[in-house]
């Protein structure tokens, strides 16, 4: 039975939207449970990356709860966290009332990764975490992250990966077979809805084919960072000056 939360190509909007209005609230405790908590490391290796500093200007892209642009703004920069699902922006906008008195350059805002409503380069760094395989087309929600950079900005994505080794990638993904649906199931009460991670998964051709695409796009400095064997990666590209 094909899982409810996934669909194809332009269909795609409606169904992740529905999923994460229905985990918004379990989010983090979900992410931590399903990474063992290694997720807020690969998001801080993010930031680092980001190369953010007092007075640049910062896009977070699908941006969820709002874990890296809140470290983007920590680190100086003005941020924007930007998600096309309302329930996860309210928890977002949460978190940020209560630490206003901390935080001022961060805000956020409702708008699609695919169709940004920014001027071309227009930030000094783009970051997206575990949304570009989402969109209806990562190769367009990619392409819009580099025509808002500035030349010379940061574009860093962090996604579910593809191991390269054959016994290693049968092994993650019957991992993730197995325990993605008891997490939904114990935490969300549907087993298909978090399974829906493994389904993306395998549509999403991870980072070979986003590292392609950076190329494709003339980013210069293009690297992947691999964790776990590749079943985790970040890919950075660097816009031309």
């Amino acid at each position: 039975m094909s899982n409810v939360f996934y669909a194809p190509g332009k269909q795609r909007a409606a169904k992740v939207s529905d999923l994460f209005a229905s985990i918004a609230r379990r989010y983090d405790l979900l992410n931590d449970l399903q990474s063992f908590g290694f997720h807020r490391i690969w998001k801080r290796r993010v930031t680092e990356l980001a190369r953010v500093k007092s007075g640049d200007l910062a896009l977070d892209l699908c941006c969820g709860t709002g874990d890296i642009a809140f470290a983007l703004a920590q680190r100086g920069a003005e941020t924007i966290g930007l998600d096309f699902s309302e329930k996860m922006l309210e928890v977002a906008q949460s978190r940020l009332q209560k630490s206003k008195s901390r935080i001022q350059n961060l805000k956020f805002m409702q708008g699609d990764a695919q169709q940004l409503p920014f001027p071309d380069n227009s930030f000094d760094a783009v970051t997206v975490g575990y949304g570009l395989r989402n969109l209806s087309s990562w190769e367009s929600g990619l392409a819009e992250m580099v025509r808002v950079a500035k030349p010379g900005g940061r574009i860093v994505v962090l996604e579910f990966g593809k191991p390269a080794n054959p016994f290693w990638r049968r092994i993650y993904f019957a991992h993730l077979s197995c325990s993605v649906p008891l997490v939904g199931l114990l935490f969300c009460g549907n087993a298909q809805a978090y399974a829906y991670i493994l389904e993306s998964l395998k549509h999403y051709p991870a980072q070979t084919a986003v590292e392609e695409k950076m190329r494709a796009l003339q980013l210069s400095n293009v690297q992947v960072v691999n964790f776990f064997g590749g079943a985790m990666a970040i890919n950075f590209g660097q816009k031309p000056l």
